[in-house]
C-alpha cells in the first residue's frame, strides 16, 4: 500500500468499502500502487495495469489494455464508444466484488501477461476520425493551423476531432473550434 494513496479510500463514503476490497484483491495480485489522475493505479515494472475508479451509479477496475484481454466471461465493458483500449469490470455492491473476487484476480493476471509479452494496442489514427467540416473550413481560413494541429500528438488530434464533431448543430461545433484555434496553434492539447 502507498501512503498518497490512502486519501482516495477514505473521500468516497458511498463506495469505500467496495473500493477497500477492490484495493486488497489487486494488492494481492502483485502490482505497485501509485496515485495518477487523481486515482489508484496499479502497475507492473512502471506500466499501468489497473486503476480503480468510482462513479455516481457503480465502481469499476479499469484494465487499460483490457481490449486484449480474452474476457472469457464477457463482463468487461467499454466506457464509451471512443474508448478504444481500456475496459472495465464495474460493482455495484461488496458482495459482486466478494463473488467475482477469482475472476478479477485472473483478469488482472492475463492483463501483466499482455504487459510482459509487450503487447500494443492499435489505435485509430487521427486521420480515420470524422473531421467536423467547421474545422476544416478553419483550416482553410487560417495560416498555421493545420500544421499546428499536425504537430500535436495523436492522443491531442483525436482529443480536438471528437470535441468538434460531438455537437448536433453546426454553430456549436463552429464555436468550439473557434475557442481552441489558439490553444492549437499554441501546441497545447484540449485538456492542458
Amino acid at each position: 500500500m502507498n501512503p498518497k494513496v490512502d486519501w482516495y479510500f477514505t473521500k468516497n463514503e458511498k463506495w469505500q468499502n467496495e473500493i477497500k476490497q477492490l484495493r486488497t484483491i489487486v494488492l494481492d495480485c502483485g502490482l505497485a500502487e501509485e496515485l495518477k489522475w487523481g486515482c489508484p493505479c496499479y502497475t507492473f515494472q512502471k506500466s499501468n495495469i489497473v486503476l480503480i475508479h468510482v462513479f455516481k451509479e457503480y465502481c469499476a477496475v479499469l484494465f487499460f489494455k483490457g481490449v486484449l484481454l480474452k474476457d472469457a466471461k464477457g463482463i468487461l465493458i467499454q466506457q464509451t464508444e471512443n474508448v478504444q483500449a481500456a475496459r472495465q469490470m464495474r460493482f455495484t455492491n461488496i458482495g459482486e466484488i466478494v463473488k467475482r473476487k477469482s475472476i478479477l484476480k485472473a483478469y488482472i493476471y492475463e492483463a501483466i501477461e499482455v504487459e510482459k509479452a509487450g503487447l500494443k494496442v492499435e489505435l485509430k489514427k487521427p486521420t480515420e476520425f470524422k473531421m467536423a467540416e467547421e474545422f476544416q473550413n478553419k483550416f482553410d481560413k487560417t495560416p498555421g493551423l493545420k500544421t499546428a494541429f499536425e504537430a500535436l500528438t495523436p492522443g491531442r488530434q483525436r482529443a480536438y476531432l471528437l470535441h468538434f464533431s460531438q455537437p448536433k448543430q453546426s454553430k456549436t461545433r463552429e464555436s468550439r473550434v473557434e475557442k481552441c484555434v489558439k490553444q492549437i496553434l499554441n501546441g497545447k492539447g484540449l485538456d492542458d
